[in-house]
This record gives C-alpha cells, sequence and structure tokens, in this order.
C-alpha cells in the first residue's frame, strides 16, 4: 500500500508548523464502489477497511473539544460506513459544518436512494469528484458509465436545492487533471465548467475545485509503471511557489484513519507518515485530547511539492 522510497526518506522540502485546528478530515475506509485511476487511496470495492462505531464516537468527542469548526468525511465512499450518518447528525448538532467527499454514483447504489435527501436535509456542504466534463475523459479516469450516473446525481442535488448561487445548499465539484500535468487556472476552468454543464445538461454547481494528482496510491504505482515518477517528482518541485506555503491544507488540518491514528494530511496517511507526539512513533486521537496542536512540526517529504505546486493544490482547491 506505500509508496516507493523517494517519497518517505527527508527531502529538501521547507518545514512547516501547525496553525490552529479548523477541520478535522476522517477517513472513514477505503472501501468505494469504484476503482479511480487517480485515486490516492486506492480505494475500491473489495476493501474492506472500516472505521467502527467506537472510533467514530472518538472522532465526534475531540471536534467537541476542538477549534474545529469543519468535520470533513472521506474515504473511499465514505456513506459507505455503517457510521456515517450518525457522524453526520451529531456533528450538526454539534454546530459544525460537514463535508461529504462524494463520489456522485453513490446516490445511486442500492440502500442509498435516500442519501441525497439525507444529505440536503442536514445541511451537508457535498464536495463531488467530476474530473471532467468531457464523458470520455471522466470514463478513462473513472470507468465508463460514471460520467452519466454523475449529471444524474447533480440534477437530483439540483433538485434539493444544492447549486444556487444565493442557496445554502453547497455543491461543489472538483477537477483533477488527465496525468502529470497540472492543473489549469481554477476560476478559467470553473467558467468553463459552468456554461458546458449549464448548456448540456442544465446543472448547475457553486464552486469548482482543481487538484493536482499526487504520486501517491494508485496514482503513484500508474507512474512507476510508466517509469514517470520521478520525471513528475521533478515537474512539482520545479513548479514551486514558497507563497503557497502559508495555505496548505495541512497548518489547519488533521487526518484521522480508519483505526484512529492521526496524520498532518490525508496524503501522509495513505504514506504511513504520521503525526507524532512527545517521542511517540505515531500518534492515536485519544492521545490528542490533552495537546496543543499550534506550533507543531508537520512531517514533510517530497510529495508536499504536489501543493505547492504552480497555483497550489488543497481539499479545498487551488491556494493562490
Amino acid at each position: 500500500m506505500h509508496d516507493p522510497l523517494p517519497l518517505l526518506t527527508p527531502s529538501d522540502f521547507p518545514p512547516l508548523r501547525r496553525a490552529a485546528l479548523e477541520t478535522v478530515q476522517v477517513n472513514l475506509g477505503y472501501r468505494c464502489n469504484l476503482s479511480c485511476v487517480h485515486c490516492h487511496v486506492s480505494a475500491g470495492p473489495n476493501r474492506t477497511e472500516e472505521m467502527d462505531g467506537a472510533t467514530a464516537e472518538q472522532v465526534l468527542r475531540y471536534l467537541e473539544l476542538s477549534s474545529a469548526h469543519t468535520l470533513d468525511l472521506t474515504g473511499g465512499a465514505p456513506e459507505l460506513n455503517p457510521h456515517f450518518r450518525a457522524m453526520v447528525r451529531r456533528a450538526r448538532e454539534l454546530g459544525r459544518q460537514v463535508i461529504d467527499r462524494c463520489n456522485l454514483t453513490i446516490l445511486e447504489e442500492p440502500g442509498h436512494e435516500d442519501l441525497a435527501a439525507f444529505l440536503a436535509s442536514h445541511g451537508v456542504r457535498v464536495v463531488a469528484s467530476l474530473p471532467c466534463y468531457e464523458e470520455e475523459n471522466v470514463a478513462r479516469q473513472r470507468g465508463g458509465g460514471v460520467f452519466d450516473a454523475s449529471i444524474r446525481a447533480i440534477r437530483r442535488l439540483n433538485d434539493l436545492g444544492y447549486g444556487k448561487e444565493d442557496g445554502e445548499l453547497s455543491l461543489d465539484l472538483v477537477f483533477n487533471p488527465q496525468g502529470t500535468s497540472l492543473p489549469p487556472d481554477q476560476r478559467e476552468m470553473e467558467a468553463r465548467y459552468k456554461q458546458v454543464l449549464w448548456d448540456r445538461y442544465g446543472i448547475r454547481f457553486n464552486d469548482l475545485l482543481t487538484l493536482a494528482n499526487m504520486p501517491v496510491g494508485r496514482f503513484g504505482s500508474v507512474l512507476i509503471s510508466r517509469k514517470e515518477f520521478h520525471d513528475y517528482l521533478h515537474q512539482l518541485k520545479s513548479a514551486h511557489r514558497h507563497s503557497n506555503l502559508e495555505s496548505v491544507m495541512c497548518r489547519t488540518l488533521i487526518s484521522i484513519d480508519w483505526q484512529g491514528y492521526v496524520y498532518d494530511c490525508d496524503f501522509n496517511q495513505m504514506l504511513g507518515l504520521p503525526l507524532r507526539m512527545n517521542g511517540s512513533l505515531r500518534t492515536h486521537l485519544s492521545d490528542l485530547f490533552d495537546e496543543d496542536l499550534p506550533g507543531h512540526r508537520i512531517a514533510v517529504r517530497a510529495h508536499c511539492y504536489g501543493c505547492t505546486a504552480g497555483q497550489g493544490s488543497s481539499c479545498g482547491g487551488a491556494l493562490a
């Protein structure tokens, strides 16, 4: 599951330290109804790892006591975890914003027919992957039939009020480039997405988030098989912008895996680079309740250039 040595050995990426915690990102498991080429988690239908109820409860207790204002649920397909809905309800009761990192097609899976209505009724912000507005490109990254299912899912969300400019239900789409190219200008790509999706399909969304493909997980393996891994790392490093360091997501986010262990970001989680407190080899969420995170050193390696290259890349889209 872990990626090659170049990402695990120390690099010359600039040192980073934590600011105040804003987001608790939780990977509820690696099971997914899709197996996307660009997936840094290597998620798929045959993965069995998933967070249990006791760990989910611990996450909610920590969320209640922390300064974080957002619970960010991801996977795999986070909605496949049996505790997903309970976590959404509790977090909303605590007054926290909830983000569902949704692949859209899950809304059509058996047993999830009411999922869209559930998300709307709890005011969940949906961040949905749609790596292109062209069916052929989506099929190449995510598989046949995914594009049409995604369009139907967006229509269903639109019918519930998602995507309105002045509405309370936010639907953001996520763009990933094809292969090793860096994302284009986010504002220009967003305008193009909105025009094409409205003109062709009559669907709407709020913001487009452009993310660079990270050389981790399934995409990292593809790069290795094509002998493009080191070239891509060099490309990312060459495009590094120092100004992006202030806005990288790891400064205000923690990533919690399905077992409750804590990382500086989801990419570090996939590489097995844990957040370390008080000399421990890895930190469990239970060890964080009495700890202050601001000022703590962040684990950085060569893959971090993927977040600072060009306009920057994070779970919230471009940084610049």
